[in-house]
């Protein structure tokens, strides 16, 4: 994105909201970057997003789950990235099932990172950007499949 400066710009002040700022809370935002990274078939997400989650505490069985069928709120939070990638909506008896966890502002922070993370992930699958060497080495060293 560093080849398109005023989209950079613009996109700063969303990525603080979805990243540091969601009412989701980082451990549900972070169950939710990595399923989207998952659907959409993205190293570059995937990578990054279990070192983060190692970070916040995730157990690599938490991160393998999500990646396939995780349990109690996790399958939640997956069920609802499922249907906005396949029916591209939350169906109303999964978002009042998500209201009722989350909170309306949570429901809404989930499709806006769904949203978020599905036009980064693009962008970075579009040009064939790297995973980061230090992210690779990690991984490497400690690999989760």
């Amino acid at each position: 994105m560093a080849h398109h400066p005023a989209l950079t710009r613009a996109w700063a002040s969303l990525r603080q909201h979805i990243v540091k700022d969601t009412s989701l809370g980082l451990e549900r935002s972070e169950v939710v970057i990595l399923r989207t990274g998952v659907r959409l078939g993205s190293a570059y997400e995937w990578a990054h997003h279990v070192s983060r989650a190692r970070a916040l505490g995730f157990s690599d069985n938490r991160i393998r789950a999500i990646r396939e069928a995780p349990a109690g709120e996790d399958a939640l939070l997956t069920r609802a990235v499922d249907a906005i990638f396949d029916e591209h909506k939350l169906p109303a008896e999964l978002e009042a099932e998500l209201r009722q966890t989350i909170g309306k502002a949570g429901v809404f922070d989930l499709i806006a990172t769904v949203g978020f993370y599905s036009v980064l992930g693009t962008i970075l699958m579009t040009y064939d950007v790297p995973i980061d060497d230090n992210i690779r080495a990690e991984l490497a060293a400690d690999p989760i499949d």
